[in-house]
């Protein structure tokens, strides 16, 4: 699939991320890292302020933000995400699942099923320290339980999903070392 690991090492791909069992039924599983010349708690904020209308998702600003351009500076109004939190994300909302600054921040979307979920997705956000700074590791699963669900995922979602993660790692990257 393209872009699934995009950015990681083996070790990443393979080993566990902070929120992998809220999701543990995933049909979809990507890793995609990054590397940035900072602390974690330099790169924390610009993940804790994510969301539609809020500092955006740092990606493809016309897509995913219905052309407002994404915050380039940490706002202060937009750092008291916790735990349990709605994170706008346009017509739904993720909720903030696990918020423990300075290292960890997990996003889901679950809709309710019969017998479970029709939708359940986790994008995890990692900070691991790292020689050059902060090596950020992103964990995103899926499962879609509704007919073609898995052929969903393997055509638009993880496509899809790992175009915008790159373009949002690259440009939190960016933010992070030209930030005031």
């Amino acid at each position: 699939m393209i872009l699934q690991f995009w950015g990681a090492t083996s070790e990443e791909i393979e080993s566990p991320v902070i929120g992998d069992d809220i999701c543990g039924h995933a049909s979809l599983v990507a890793t995609r890292s990054i590397t940035i010349a900072a602390s974690p708690q330099d790169v924390f904020p610009w993940i804790r302020q994510m969301g539609f209308g809020r500092a955006g998702w740092y990606s493809y600003d016309w897509l995913d933000n219905l052309g407002r351009k994404s915050a380039t500076i940490i706002h202060e109004e937009w750092q008291s995400v916790e735990s349990g939190d709605k994170v706008p994300s346009g017509p739904i909302a993720f909720t903030a699942t696990i918020v423990d600054a300075p290292r960890h921040f997990v996003l889901e979307i679950r809709t309710k099923g019969k017998k479970s979920p029709r939708l359940h997705f986790t994008l995890a956000y990692e900070l691991r320290d790292h020689p050059q700074g902060t090596r950020l590791v992103t964990r995103m699963r899926s499962h879609i339980n509704l007919p073609f669900g898995s052929l969903f995922e393997k055509i638009v979602l993880g496509p899809g999903d790992g175009i915008m993660l790159r373009r949002q790692l690259l440009n939190i990257q960016k933010n992070v070392l030209v930030a005031p």
